[in-house]
């Protein structure tokens, strides 16, 4: 009989991406009270906002500690997004797969890229917006940013929506907690109600890029 308190021999490791507004992040931090995952926090050159905290949201750097790091293979995967530059500590998260620790990487497309290739063994998940307007309406209400910056995210932001269909799994976050279910079921193994290629998808892929 299998201890359900062994862990596996090696984790598994999951990847959350979306575009900008999609609500990703709050997504995030409700499914980490809910299932035993390993976060993996991220390297960042972005300014840190007054909210945040070092090494608990992300390791904040200068661009030339970033770039030290990358040119010695320190990131598993790194990308710029916007003006900035984010990567994924290799170190970091190949501890926590040995020890059998399922990971979390909350990270962009382009890094998802990157994961595939290096471990294809990875699941690989998505976060749509319920609509173009929910998108923009989550953006504006940041209330961080000036419209000429507003503007290039949701351009940048429906840039992204078109990398969808490189996830294996893909959810759309029009009712919270149903998206924070969904996920749940996804990291518990359920992902047949959730692939990218499942009727109803196409339609609303056609409003969010129309």
């Amino acid at each position: 009989m299998t201890d359900p308190l062994h862990k596996p021999a090696r984790g598994k490791l999951f990847v959350i991406a979306a575009p900008s507004g999609a609500g990703k992040t709050s997504l995030v931090r409700k499914l980490m009270q809910r299932v035993p995952l390993q976060f993996s926090i991220s390297y960042t050159t972005r300014t840190k906002r007054e909210t945040e905290r070092d090494e608990h949201d992300y390791f904040f750097v200068d661009k030339a500690k970033f770039a030290q790091m990358r040119d010695a293979g320190e990131f598993l995967e790194h990308a710029q997004v916007f003006d900035n530059y984010y990567g994924t500590s290799r170190k970091q998260v190949e501890e926590h797969l040995a020890r059998g620790d399922n990971v979390l990487l909350e990270i962009d497309w382009q890094g998802a890229q990157q994961i595939r290739r290096t471990m294809p063994e990875a699941r690989t998940i998505f976060v749509l917006p319920p609509s173009r307007a929910s998108l923009e309406q989550r953006l504006r209400g940041r209330g961080t940013d000036s419209e000429a910056v507003i503007a290039r995210r949701l351009r940048d932001s429906l840039a992204d929506l078109s990398h969808w269909n490189e996830f294996d799994d893909v959810v759309v976050n029009d009712d919270f907690e149903r998206a924070v279910a969904d996920l749940q079921a996804i990291i518990g193994g359920d992902t047949q109600r959730f692939r990218r290629d499942r009727s109803g998808l196409q339609t609303l892929l056609e409003q969010l890029l129309g």
